[in-house]
């Protein structure tokens, strides 16, 4: 059974025109239908500027979607007139800038008892130290008292990371949506908060949408999982994460796995795009999203796609079955 399902959800935005005054609905969402499973972790991947925030917005309950609906263990996480139920403490959201997200003047300590009393008012004492304490063990930041008095100036980018993923934890969350969370660290200490994710998603049982644009990143933490494509709006490929890139089916996910440096094979092939630039949401038409960049279209590319299954992975391509 799935812990969170949207279905049909579509996300419009108005823009005013500066000088006409017109206004006019960019369509950033479509018809995006996922299910999100217990304990699993779902990579959401595509280039900036294909909706991947915006997913994770309404999945965290932070966007009500202009249509459509999501629901978390089969009950609304939007009430009928757009506002928000008390449900979405169970999704948090783990931000890509962690000094923005961190209040400058307030101390670790006190950022994450504002946490603890959104679950427990009552909180207080020797019951909020453990607490404090069992936090910081979890994410790897010990002893605690070396960290919670400092302020988020004080620290390194990994480890405001690390008081996100400790924030987000606080309200026992049964899914956690984590939007670039190491595009901001060094290199040297991804490979811990990545690690720092799989730990939660093995040891609590926390259900993992990670947003990224770097497939290298994607397949390290849902070698296991799922992999979602996303292209100006819309989910183009859905399946387990080898099955999709060992054997990619549509067009736009072979140019991704293409573009992706190899150092031991620097002749590799690359997938001959007619256009190396993101289209505009403005411009879409009622067919394939990706058409006018794809090297395989055809007529049938006109007219729209829904999600296929083929082989156990979704695919929207009219062609995915040629190439």
């Amino acid at each position: 059974m799935s812990l969170m399902r949207l279905c049909g959800v579509n996300v419009k935005f108005e823009k005013r025109a500066k000088l006409l005054g017109e206004e006019q609905k960019i369509h950033v969402l479509k018809d995006i239908d996922l299910e999100l499973y217990p304990g699993e972790i779902l990579a959401l991947v595509g280039e900036s500027g294909c909706g991947k925030t915006t997913t994770g917005k309404v999945i965290t309950g932070l966007l009500p979607p202009t249509e459509g609906a999501v629901f978390l263990e089969e009950e609304s996480l939007y009430r009928k007139h757009g506002g928000k139920d008390g449900t979405n403490r169970l999704v948090q959201f783990v931000q890509q800038d962690s000094y923005a997200a961190l209040n400058p003047v307030k101390t670790i300590r006190q950022s994450l008892t504002a946490a603890l009393r959104c679950v427990d008012k009552k909180i207080k004492g020797e019951a909020l130290n453990n607490r404090l304490e069992e936090l910081m063990e979890c994410i790897g930041l010990t002893p605690a008292v070396q960290y919670l008095d400092k302020y988020p100036h004080n620290l390194s980018g990994g480890q405001r990371q690390r008081i996100l993923m400790a924030r987000a934890i606080a309200f026992h969350p049964k899914i956690i949506v984590a939007d670039e969370p190491v595009s901001m660290i060094d290199v040297s200490l991804r490979l811990a908060i990545l690690n720092l994710m799989k730990k939660l998603n093995q040891e609590m049982g926390i259900t993992v949408v990670y947003i990224t644009h770097d497939l290298s990143t994607a397949r390290y933490i849902a070698k296991n999982g799922r992999i979602c494509v996303m292209y100006l709006g819309e989910i183009v490929e859905l399946g387990e994460m080898e099955h999709v890139l060992t054997k990619p089916r549509h067009p736009y996910t072979q140019a991704l796995i293409k573009a992706v440096p190899d150092v031991w094979n620097t002749a590799a092939e690359k997938l001959p795009l007619k256009s190396m630039e993101l289209s505009d949401l403005e411009k879409r038409k009622a067919g394939c999203a990706f058409a006018n960049r794809c090297p395989y279209e055809t007529e049938e590319c006109a007219r729209a796609v829904p999600l296929k299954d083929m082989e156990g992975v979704q695919v929207r391509c009219v062609n995915a079955c040629k190439i």
